[in-house]
């Protein structure tokens, strides 16, 4: 993830950057509704943009022209759903672009993409899907965290094998070839990342309860360690 600066073709930097405007503004909005509607969350707002920040601000390197880290976009995903973590993420991006040279301004669609849009919406698709097949709040969010977590990694696979592709086997063999390669450091980061957000997650419904119960996270602010490890 966080595909270097100057490292894509400038159609696909552009491309990449028109499919990704989309979801920003939608997230934009959904920000602001969320905010007017519940202005008490505004600090687990600033906490889940932190937490991404952090966690993906821990580079590792990998493929060339990018690198391997948590994403924590899951966490956001799962409170607030994926539109306010496209806007969420994409702040995120930029400052990492600007402040500490993590990605880059010509690569910031690719990288929203990627890392703001598909892996929330991965996220809280298995989120949802584990809670409605019967899986407790905390299997959940380790998936859905994970997950969301690969599936990033897949959709950049995805990104510089249309941008590289293979000599011989093209976008297919370009795509298992950087697959394979980020899969060496991404499986233990979204392991560790799955069971960090499930330790946040357990923290808040001790804490924070009320916030949970009405984000939807919980039932009721009473039974929360039973809805917790269900």
């Amino acid at each position: 993830m966080h595909i270097a600066e100057g490292y894509l073709p400038p159609l696909h930097a552009v491309a990449w950057g028109a499919a990704s405007a989309p979801f920003v503004v939608w997230g934009a909005r959904a920000v602001v509704k969320q905010i007017r509607d519940n202005p008490e969350s505004k600090l687990l707002l600033g906490a889940a943009g932190a937490f991404c920040f952090v966690l993906s601000a821990l580079k590792l390197p990998s493929v060339t022209g990018s690198c391997s880290h948590p994403t924590g976009t899951g966490f956001g995903a799962v409170l607030f759903r994926p539109p306010v973590m496209a806007l969420l993420g994409t702040i995120v991006l930029f400052f990492q672009a600007t402040l500490l040279a993590h990605g880059g301004l010509t690569t910031l669609g690719a990288n929203v993409f990627s890392m703001a849009i598909a892996g929330p919406w991965v996220a809280y698709g298995v989120f949802v899907l584990t809670r409605q097949l019967g899986g407790g709040l905390i299997p959940a969010v380790f998936l859905a965290a994970a997950l969301g977590d690969l599936a990033t990694y897949c959709v950049t696979s995805v990104q510089l094998a249309l941008a590289f592709p293979d000599p011989v086997s093209g976008v297919v063999g370009a795509v298992a070839k950087f697959g394979s390669i980020f899969a060496i450091t991404q499986i233990p980061l979204a392991i560790s990342e799955g069971l960090l957000t499930v330790l946040i997650v357990r923290l808040l419904s001790r804490v924070s309860p009320a916030e949970l119960t009405r984000l939807g996270l919980i039932k009721s602010a009473n039974p929360v360690v039973k809805e917790s490890v269900a």
